[in-house]
């Protein structure tokens, strides 16, 4: 009475394929895990470029007087990746500008991020408060003669 034996377990073909999937599995998860690091901290740097040339806009915004030029500086010291280059120049009509700031990597000098905008400021005549009649300005008066 001899029964026939069975074959029980996993031959190690089934064994090695089984490990190749699942290094191929993990391998993929790796490359995964660190494009999404990559990605993060690359929204990062934009994200926090984007709020630099904001608020140096802001800063001209809230100035009283707008020069025509290049200036360019660093973020100090717990900015020390960014370098940033803010140029203003005319924009053709009488009090308007067109200020672009750069955001650039201080290692680098690659830019990271690029704003622009126009800004106006009062024309020199009509700030100083001048003498205008009320004719100039456009006003006009109701009613009849």
């Amino acid at each position: 009475m001899n029964a026939p034996r069975r074959n029980s377990g996993f031959s190690l073909v089934e064994v090695m394929c089984a490990i190749l999937i699942l290094g191929i599995a993990l391998a993929g998860l790796t490359q995964g895990v660190t494009t999404a690091l990559v990605s993060s901290k690359e929204s990062e740097l934009q994200t926090t470029a984007a709020l630099l040339a904001a608020g140096l806009i802001e800063t001209l915004r809230a100035e009283e007087y707008l020069s025509d030029g290049v200036t360019e500086g660093d973020c100090g010291e717990g900015l020390s990746l960014y370098r940033w280059k803010q140029s203003i120049t005319g924009a053709g009509i009488d009090g308007l500008h067109e200020v672009e700031v750069v955001v650039e990597n201080a290692k680098t000098g690659q830019p990271i991020y690029e704003l622009r905008t126009l800004l106006f400021q009062r024309p020199e005549d009509s700030a100083r408060g001048g003498s205008r009649r009320p004719s100039e300005s456009g006003s006009r008066r109701r009613g009849g003669r």
